[in-house]
């Protein structure tokens, strides 16, 4: 072999080499996931490549962490994750090194954790903004932290500075603040039940109130912003009310009843163009509604879907979610429910689950911790895999797929397991 077919087949193997990892890089790409949700408030994840199948006993566990009590799921942002639990009676935001798990920080500060109603501990999921986080506790307690470092930028009490007032059930104490802060250009939003302050905007730097509005009680459902008519909007789900209104000031565009058992509303809505799809448990049902920013309109309602704790998805035309404790697929246009043969599409075996979509698939994380992938198909259910991530009661947080790792939270503890495409 010469000099020149040497460097002719060296050559030939290094951009060989390049297209190979250019092309890894292409099918397997990984994804932010900041907020409850994720990016767009949909529970869809862009991630692609990561591995689906399973082995019996699950994908490699890169790590496992005590949080504390509570049921806020993840953040993952410029690889740290953020969530928060309860520890003595102390609220505590916890950043973790998503590769390792190690504890970056925790910021600790007093927040009663027991609950009438038995349900112990945190609620809310941090919102992650480029440097910053943003935190609220069952009781009030709002944060803007610094994401390196949790040291306090600002904070509020929102029943103190604004006589805010906690979700309640019924006409007794409830079961606390539940919705997580939305971020939208330099404001950050959050429900706070105070007369003439149902929903408030501040600065999402200072900590400066920029408005306020309503006089609802909240629900436990965080707010979703989205354009209506040429206007940038966004959709509070109260206590008794669906109420969409104006981002510039708050002022309400209309509201439609939505009155439960408890006045529980947990289910973030969706919404498609001018359709919102709105859904709540204890026997109550859901609804496809039609919007315009002077009315709305019931296209279909029917108790086939009644989220509990945990939101729908939105695939290609169908809905997807848990109908109490069953696992459900609807159609968007007419609400039927979608079966096989004479079944309904779906299982029982995730109980009160929560569900997140990332390609062609499901990730399915049930409230005795679960953990499965189904095929997206609404005329067949087909599990891929399953196996028991964390021992579980009441697991109800959103699974997390983030950079091929996906994470999970029961109720005390975080574990990190490798789906990475290799």
């Amino acid at each position: 072999m010469n000099l020149m077919t040497a460097l002719v087949r060296s050559a030939v193997l290094l951009a060989l080499g390049v297209a190979a990892v250019a092309s890894l890089q292409l099918s397997a790409r990984g994804e932010d996931w900041p907020r409850w949700r994720g990016p767009n408030l949909d529970g869809i994840s862009k991630e692609t490549g990561w591995l689906a199948q399973w082995p019996a006993e699950g994908p490699k566990k890169l790590w496992e962490a005590g949080v504390g009590i509570g049921y806020s799921s993840l953040a993952v942002s410029k690889g740290r994750v953020y969530t928060m639990g309860n520890i003595a009676e102390k609220d505590g935001v916890s950043c973790f090194e998503a590769e390792t798990g190690k504890l970056r920080w925790r910021h600790d500060y007093a927040c009663a954790s027991r609950d009438p109603n038995g349900y112990h501990g945190t609620r809310c999921t941090p919102t992650v903004d480029e440097d910053r986080v943003y935190t609220v506790s069952r009781h009030g307690n709002f944060f803007c932290l610094d994401a390196a470092t949790g040291n306090p930028i600002w904070s509020k009490d929102l029943k103190k500075d604004l006589a805010g007032r906690e979700p309640r059930n019924g006409q007794r104490e409830g079961w606390g603040y539940a919705g997580s802060p939305l971020i939208e250009k330099n404001w950050v939003l959050i429900e706070v039940g105070g007369e003439g302050a149902s929903v408030a905007a501040f600065d999402k730097m200072t900590g400066e109130v920029v408005w306020k509005a309503g006089s609802d009680c909240p629900g436990y459902a965080s707010l979703i912003a989205f354009d209506l008519g040429g206007e940038r909007c966004f959709a509070q789900f109260s206590e008794a009310n669906i109420i969409v209104r104006r981002m510039k000031n708050g002022s309400e565009l209309w509201r439609l009843p939505w009155k439960t058992s408890y006045g529980v509303n947990a289910a973030t809505p969706i919404i498609q163009g001018d359709e919102m799809f709105i859904s709540s448990g204890y026997g109550f049902g859901c609804a496809l509604l039609k919007m315009s920013p002077e009315s709305v309109k019931e296209v279909w309602r029917n108790k086939s879907m009644k989220n509990h704790v945990n939101s729908c998805v939105l695939v290609d035309g169908h809905i997807y979610g848990y109908d109490d404790s069953e696992l459900k697929c609807l159609d968007w246009k007419t609400g039927e429910v979608k079966k096989t043969g004479d079944a309904n599409w779906g299982t029982k075996a995730y109980g009160k689950g929560a569900i997140l979509v990332a390609g062609d698939k499901f990730i399915l994380f049930g409230q005795t911790g679960k953990l499965g992938v189904a095929e997206i198909n609404p005329n067949e259910f087909k599990e891929l895999s399953s196996f028991q991530a964390l021992p579980g009661k009441d697991t109800w947080a959103n699974p997390v797929l983030a950079n091929g790792r996906l994470y999970v939270r029961n109720l005390d503890k975080v574990a990190a397991f490798d789906v990475k495409a290799k």
